[in-house]
């Protein structure tokens, strides 16, 4: 009798794994997010959601958004997480998003969601430019560090300034299309005539200039805030300022891909990225959350940041991506770096 009850209760054990085994759901969810952000945010969803893994394919925004174009009528992703705003209306336009109200909607800033109802994407937090400027290297160099977007052109900065390329990186489109918005078309491209003198090479990642201004192999490197307060929380001996005209901006935001094949696991990642405990996550490195009130102070990160942050025009910046990106590569294209 124990044997047929131990044979038995093994058997369910085994029914029961199986089962587990087989409601497991697997997402591709493409991302532009920080590799080292990756697993800790995984984990954290994981911990409420177990039965649903996460592949990730990570790259740059803009070779992030030229995949998913690329594959329009043959889908491979079920989520974006953590890509451009500015990339998804792109997405939009094309009909390639899922629109979808995901549960805790109501509690985001108006300015982190699509305007539709349902909205195609929402946003989760916000990256802003900023220029990461080595006070060791600068002091060597007898340089003066520089306070606004117009002393990039000085010519003592000549070849110690690094920049992400626009069409590869998400940081570098923000760049390009902010000093549109500010200058205006004419003023724009001649400010960025000037800036291209210094410029020393353009990146296909936004993070790269300023962890090369933090190893000391450039002076100055154009990117984001969180980079730059994350380096010198590491000990990097750089400065994050922040030009004083105002700064580009774009945040992080998720969709669903239209067609995928799991759209109930979907919603839940969606509904659980604009969460409070997403948030916290996401905290750790951005000062800007979707859902206002519940950002703390972020070591290093500059002080002055939403003040300087510029009112975007992402459906402008949406429309004319293509061809802003086409005059930047035929103007400034020769110095980037070769990609990998």
């Amino acid at each position: 009798m124990k044997l047929t009850k131990s044979l038995a209760l093994g058997a369910l054990a085994t029914v029961l794994s199986t089962t587990a085994l087989w409601a497991e759901t697997e997402l591709t969810v493409y991302t532009a997010i920080e590799a080292e952000d990756l697993e800790r945010y995984a984990a954290a969803f994981n911990a409420e959601h177990p039965d649903i893994k996460i592949n990730w394919v990570r790259d740059s925004t803009g070779v992030v958004t030229a995949k998913l174009l690329a594959e329009k009528n043959n889908p491979q992703a079920d989520v974006v997480w953590g890509l451009a705003a500015t990339s998804l209306l792109v997405l939009k336009t094309e009909g390639m998003l899922e629109p979808y109200a995901p549960a805790g909607l109501d509690a985001l800033d108006p300015r982190f969601r699509d305007g539709d109802n349902p909205p195609s994407w929402v946003g989760m937090d916000a990256w802003v430019a900023s220029v990461c400027y080595n006070t060791v290297e600068g002091e060597k160099l007898g340089l003066t560090p520089p306070k606004s977007w117009a002393d990039l052109t000085k010519p003592e900065y000549a070849g110690h300034i690094v920049m992400p390329n626009p069409a590869s990186s998400g940081t570098g489109f923000l760049d390009v299309s902010s000093w549109l918005q500010m200058m205006g078309e004419e003023g724009g491209w001649a400010y960025m005539d000037g800036l291209h003198q210094n410029i020393a090479a353009y990146t296909h990642s936004g993070s790269k200039p300023c962890k090369m201004a933090a190893a000391g192999e450039t002076v100055m490197g154009v990117s984001f805030a969180f980079r730059g307060a994350k380096s010198k929380n590491e000990g990097a001996p750089i400065d994050v300022i922040v030009p004083e005209e105002g700064i580009g901006w774009d945040m992080e935001a998720i969709a669903i891909v239209a067609g995928t094949d799991a759209p109930d696991a979907a919603k839940t990642l969606v509904d659980w990225t604009i969460s409070p405990a997403a948030m916290k996550e996401y905290n750790v490195g951005y000062a800007v959350l979707a859902i206002p009130g519940m950002a703390q102070p972020v070591e290093n990160y500059p002080a002055n940041v939403s003040e300087k942050m510029i009112q975007n025009d992402f459906e402008w910046a949406a429309n004319n991506r293509a061809a802003i990106l086409e005059e930047w590569t035929k103007r400034y294209d020769s110095k980037s770096e070769p990609k990998n």
